[in-house]
């Protein structure tokens, strides 16, 4: 494996129950270069080492890096049980409801669901950021056909109810940039519950309430300037090479 990831060292802080405190009272932001795609950064606090990374599928370098920590006894977030969890929908949303999160109904079929509906698939190589919206039957019957691999696979359906929608909102340490007070205690939630660094959460919405559909990877370049800077805090005192 490259062993090429930077290291971030910051000064020792207190993490009670692993919620990260608020970056801005405690590390200064420091102007650096775009956060580089592909990228690994590893951060140090209080002992724990937190990966952030854009993907942390099975297999890939990122889940890799963090079973090797584990392997050799350290402590590292988010641990590759909480990867897997997160990237399987229904167990994630398993996980997520008992950390008091309100989730969505999510059933499993094989070759039929309802609509209008969120579908995800359940193969080896789904993954829950290629989820699809439909409203239709038709439309459905291709989804279905395409992630189930003409129904080899089962798939996870999520029934939509009247008026309500499918919002993406990314976490960064468990804190969300301009979002009201249930979604930011849902962000701390969750990061407590799987210490994923730099994540997006799907969410069925509607009249001002949030069920949680799914948690996805997230792409640097996806982040608005805002979610940026507040991950550049995060990463702070760190070289972007």
């Amino acid at each position: 494996m490259n062993d090429s990831h930077t290291e971030i060292s910051s000064t020792p802080e207190e993490i009670p129950d692993h919620r990260w405190p608020s970056p801005c009272e405690t590390v200064r932001l420091k102007k650096s270069p775009r956060l580089r795609s592909g990228a690994t950064y590893l951060v140090n606090r209080s002992g724990s080492l937190y990966v952030v990374s854009e993907n942390y599928s099975y297999k890939t370098e990122p889940y890799y890096l963090i079973l090797s920590r584990e392997l050799n006894r350290a402590q590292v977030y988010p641990d590759s049980r909480s990867v897997l969890d997160a990237s399987i929908v229904p167990v994630c949303l398993d996980r997520a409801s008992r950390s008091g999160i309100p989730v969505a109904d999510c059933f499993i079929y094989q070759s039929c669901g309802k609509v209008p509906a969120v579908l995800y698939g359940l193969n080896y190589f789904s993954c829950s950021s290629e989820y699809a919206v439909v409203q239709n039957m038709d439309s459905a019957k291709e989804v279905i056909r395409h992630i189930t691999n003409n129904g080899k696979y089962p798939f996870c359906c999520q029934q939509l109810r009247e008026g309500e929608e499918v919002v993406k909102i990314h976490a960064i340490f468990g804190r969300v940039h301009n979002y009201g007070e249930d979604l930011s205690h849902y962000a701390e939630l969750l990061f407590s519950e799987f210490h994923i660094p730099l994540v997006t959460m799907v969410w069925i919405h509607a009249d001002g309430q949030y069920r949680l559909s799914s948690l996805t990877p997230t792409r640097y370049s996806a982040l608005s300037p805002d979610e940026k800077s507040l991950l550049r805090i995060c990463l702070s005192d760190q070289e972007f090479l």
